[in-house]
């Protein structure tokens, strides 16, 4: 991963994203997401619901991963990052990120409680392809 732009590029190109969380015993715990709904900078901003075990588990302990990948059929790619995940209750930023479609998450709309925003800050990556892997700064992105 040379810049930053290939860096979005690549997470905007997938439907999926896994975030890791730490629980009370100190192990990781993954969970399946859609891809942010935000990027900016090292931000990375995922929509879900405050009542969840993972924004729980977040406001405990902020360590946090997330990776992304793509299986093609002769070539798998695929980036880590990691960082530190901050819950977020503002109410621009969840505007922000409000979909039509996440009515069915939350029935009282943009204002609900159980609506929150992760704020995931990325410090360092991983990035494989090709048999060949590569760490990085977020801060040396270009």
């Amino acid at each position: 991963m040379k810049t930053r732009q290939q860096l979005f590029n690549f997470i905007e190109g997938q439907k999926t994203a896994f975030i890791a969380s730490v629980d009370e015993d100190g192990f990781p715990n993954i969970k399946a997401m859609f891809t942010p709904g935000k990027m900016e900078g090292n931000d990375f901003y995922f929509s879900t619901n405050t009542s969840s075990m993972r924004t729980q588990q977040f406001m405990k302990n902020p360590k946090a991963s997330i990776y992304f990948y793509n299986r093609g059929r002769f070539k798998y790619e695929g980036i880590m990052l990691t960082g530190t995940v901050e819950v977020l209750q503002d109410a621009d930023i969840k505007k922000a990120l409000w979909h039509e479609k996440d009515i069915m998450y939350y029935s009282k709309g943009v204002t609900d409680p159980d609506y929150c925003v992760l704020k995931f800050t990325a410090e360092k990556g991983r990035y494989y392809c090709a048999l060949k892997s590569k760490s990085f700064l977020m801060d040396e992105l270009k």
